[in-house]
């Protein structure tokens, strides 16, 4: 719960600005302060904070009782991702974006993956990302923002305190 403020320094600046747009499109209060090795393109750091990132949902989902579970479609200039998810308890990925270029922003383009591979690995949810268009820049932003507004809807508070389930348990 928050008002979408962030305080993010990992040093990888673009980094910075996706878990920003986390922050203000799911009205999620972030602080992360990271710093470690940055001989390898910014690799762990961003491993370890999708590790701890996910922990932090997968917490704040707690039981998993009275929440929507489920999730967003979001343009953004030439793109438009698609990121759904499940907070249903187990974790899962699908994939579908490509990038033009081996990284952006500083970041090698497989790091994306596996940041988001590792956030579903920890938070225990089901995430499925598709996105299309032509500047992977947007690509990326729309990815991370569409990302927020789902973690947001997809936690939302209900006055169903069931599980949502119709197995009755996560």
């Amino acid at each position: 719960d928050g008002t979408g403020k962030s305080l993010v320094n990992t040093g990888i600046g673009f980094f910075d600005h996706m878990l920003d747009q986390v922050a203000r499109h799911g009205s999620f209060d972030l602080e992360i302060s990271a710093a470690g090795d940055m001989t390898d393109d910014g690799h762990h750091i961003i491993e370890d904070i999708a590790i701890c990132l996910g922990e932090a949902f997968s917490k704040a989902a707690g039981t998993r009782k009275s929440i929507e579970r489920y999730s967003f479609v979001l343009p953004m200039d030439d793109s438009l991702a698609q990121v759904a998810i499940d907070m249903g308890g187990r974790p899962w990925i699908v994939w579908e974006a490509q990038f033009a270029g081996p990284a952006t922003g500083g970041i090698p383009s497989e790091m994306f993956f596996h940041f988001f591979k590792t956030f579903s690995d920890n938070a225990k949810c089901n995430l499925n990302i598709k996105a299309d268009g032509s500047n992977d820049h947007h690509m990326i932003e729309s990815i991370f923002k569409a990302f927020g507004r789902t973690l947001k809807q997809a936690l939302k508070q209900t006055d169903n305190h069931n599980v949502p389930s119709t197995k009755g348990k996560l």
